[in-house]
């Protein structure tokens, strides 16, 4: 694949819409999904502590 410009590298032929917002939506996908991940392990640490102390 070689795209004689910047410009036409983002376009994607057209469809530069679609394949970056499918990045677009993938990455936020990621940082949500670690964002819960990191909610739910402290969720169930803070848990832990609270029944060890108990």
């Amino acid at each position: 694949m070689i795209w004689e410009s910047w410009s036409a590298f983002w376009s994607m032929g057209g469809r530069g819409f679609f394949v970056w917002g499918s990045y677009g939506a993938l990455l936020i996908a990621v940082i949500a999904e670690l964002i819960a991940l990191k909610r739910a392990r402290n969720r169930a640490l803070a848990s832990a502590e609270d029944s060890h102390d108990a």
